[in-house]
């Protein structure tokens, strides 16, 4: 009795995990459309800053957003979803929400170098903070994967506009994040890791 109910459950489980893979939910769709449009605000603030500052960072890391959007737009694209960036342009933004963000963010950056580089410290922030939320309530295996990588590449590029702005003379104080990982992130070394 007690083996033909294990094997009922181990059964319900993996019927239950063929059923769910493929399927998103209503939440996880919602989390694919925002970082998509969060990696695209990183993107587009981080090009503004560099043409304003011509700090090398803001290129580099850029590119950088560049991919990580792209993997996001592959799912979206995988799962059937509508592309929530219809103008790839640069500030261009269908979500009033975004719009307004990037106005924002630039021109805080826009004040000094040092404010930009803690523009870009704070959206990267806020990235690893919004993807432990996205990684929480998804169940599909590939979403997670990318999600983890992109949370990588965010902690990477924490680290370095922090280092930055230590080589100014300058700090950050976490917004987004607990002042212990905040810590435990800028006193580890770079990640390595690939998006798929």
């Amino acid at each position: 009795m007690k083996r033909l109910l294990i094997v009922l459950i181990v059964s319900a489980l993996v019927l239950g995990c063929a059923q769910r893979s493929g399927q998103l939910t209503n939440v996880e769709k919602g989390d694919l459309i925002h970082m998509a449009q969060e990696e695209k605000l990183a993107r587009d603030v981080y090009l503004t800053l560099y043409h304003k500052w011509k700090l090398v960072i803001f290129k580099n890391i850029a590119q950088s957003e560049s991919r990580h959007m792209d993997a996001i737009l592959r799912l979206i694209e995988k799962y059937g979803l509508r592309n929530p960036i219809v103008n790839d342009s640069v500030g261009a933004f269908e979500d009033p929400h975004f719009r307004k963000l990037y106005e924002e963010l630039v021109a805080n950056g826009s004040k000094s170098e040092v404010d930009a580089l803690k523009v870009g410290a704070m959206i990267e922030e806020l990235d690893i903070h919004d993807l432990q939320k996205c990684i929480n309530r998804t169940g599909e295996e590939d979403i997670r994967l990318v999600y983890e990588n992109l949370m990588r590449g965010s902690r990477n590029h924490l680290r370095a506009f922090v280092s930055a702005l230590n080589s100014l003379g300058a700090t950050y104080t976490p917004k987004y994040i607990s002042e212990k990982e905040f810590q435990s992130i800028i006193s580890s070394g770079m990640e390595r890791g690939v998006v798929r």
